[in-house]
């Protein structure tokens, strides 16, 4: 039985809204500047640039450009371009859909801290996408998202649990602490 069916989205919302703006001529410099900095290198200009291609602001919406951009920040660590790039494979938008690569990218971004990672890989074990099916890693994923503010994942979990015997939430529990102790270094069995 799938857990859920869709994986969850987070972006900035700040970026967004300059973005809205851009039909002025100072941000449309502003935008220019950024293209600049993001050819030149500049992680965080990449990731904004990926999110404006994936959402169409300020550009014609295009997924795989998005890509190129969000894979250029990501491959310099930044973790919220790693989470959209996952999101981009577990959904196939601008590549071919690729569960296993959307469960590498998510997790480089679970091992930053970013919690819809690790929701996200929560959804991934439940649902045994690009992973071994696994309730109890499933579960340990959603419990150290709820642990870190996202609400939501408290009731994935909880539903999971509910499919599991209580020695897997014991050990699944055990496996959050660990992993949260250990700074996303040591998570899963």
């Amino acid at each position: 039985m799938k857990h859920l069916t869709k994986p969850i989205r987070a972006i900035h919302f700040m970026v967004l809204a300059f973005l809205m703006t851009l039909s002025s001529p100072v941000a449309a410099q502003d935008y220019n500047k950024g293209v600049a900095a993001a050819e030149a290198g500049d992680a965080e200009a990449q990731f904004n640039l990926g999110a404006s291609y994936e959402f169409g602001l300020g550009v014609p919406q295009d997924y795989k450009e998005a890509v190129k951009w969000y894979r250029l920040a990501a491959d310099q660590g930044h973790a919220d371009a790693q989470f959209n790039l996952g999101y981009m494979y577990d959904r196939g938008y601008g590549v071919l859909q690729d569960y296993k690569e959307a469960v590498n990218w998510y997790r480089l971004a679970a091992e930053q801290g970013v919690k819809y990672a690790h929701t996200s890989l929560g959804l991934m074990y439940a649902n045994g996408n690009g992973v071994l099916q696994d309730d109890t890693m499933g579960h340990m994923w959603y419990n150290i998202a709820s642990a870190n503010g996202y609400e939501k994942a408290g009731g994935y979990r909880d539903e999971l649990a509910g499919q599991m015997t209580s020695a897997d939430i014991s050990k699944a529990q055990a496996m959050a602490r660990e992993c949260m102790n250990s700074g996303y270094t040591k998570c899963g069995y």
